[in-house]
């Protein structure tokens, strides 16, 4: 999906490739907000263009259909955690550090967690867009493409070959699916449970191996 190559080949991303991640998230938010909002049926490419503050030639030339702009907003956050990943302090032990990355992200030190009453409706929005068929494959796909790039920045941290070593790999793929489960354990909760706590109690239990309760 996004162009990463220059990003990943040199850990800082230059003007070019900067612009056009800000335009990717840009109009990624853009479809998420309207389809949260007003309903995956009732959202067009025209809107999400014209929210974003773009034509519609330029929303084409990013993505294919309003379900891969909004897939694109995982796969950013997750190379994102990835870029975190290997700023880190390097004697500092992996899980701290991929902890660091995913809270840094996912709930940023300042943003409210509260999940006030009046972002009820935000959430049930959410829930319902994620139900929708033609945002499932886009959003696999992309997360296919997060885990591998997860994948790299863990193998570069560890020393090992994201190739050819499982390592890498399985802790990139333990990181994306406590990420999932986090998501959607806070969306899906009776009583509204704040994203970063969920975050922070799994991945505690992933570094500590998974213990039985």
């Amino acid at each position: 999906m996004a162009p990463v190559d220059e990003t990943r080949a040199t850990g800082q991303p230059g003007l070019r490739e900067r612009k056009k991640r800000q335009t990717r998230a840009a109009l990624s938010q853009a479809a998420i907000r309207l389809c949260v909002l007003h309903g995956w049926a009732d959202v067009t490419v025209e809107q999400i263009a014209a929210e974003a503050d773009v034509s519609v030639r330029t929303f084409r030339n990013y993505f294919a259909s309003k379900a891969e702009a909004i897939a694109a907003s995982h796969l950013e956050r997750m190379l994102l955690i990835a870029d975190d990943l290997l700023a880190r302090p390097a004697g500092e032990p992996l899980w701290d550090s991929l902890r660091h990355a995913v809270l840094g992200r996912f709930a940023p030190p300042g943003e409210p967690q509260d999940h006030a009453p009046h972002n009820e409706r935000w959430r049930a929005g959410v829930r319902l867009m994620l139900t929708e068929p033609a945002l499932a494959g886009e959003i696999a796909k992309a997360g296919a493409a997060a885990q591998q790039g997860l994948a790299a920045a863990v193998a570069r941290r560890t020393g090992t070959d994201a190739e050819r070593d499982v390592h890498p790999k399985l802790v990139a793929a333990a990181v994306a699916a406590g990420c999932a489960v986090a998501v959607e354990h806070s969306l899906r909760a009776d009583e509204t449970v704040p994203l970063g706590a969920v975050l922070t109690q799994v991945l505690e239990q992933l570094a500590a191996g998974l213990p039985v309760p």
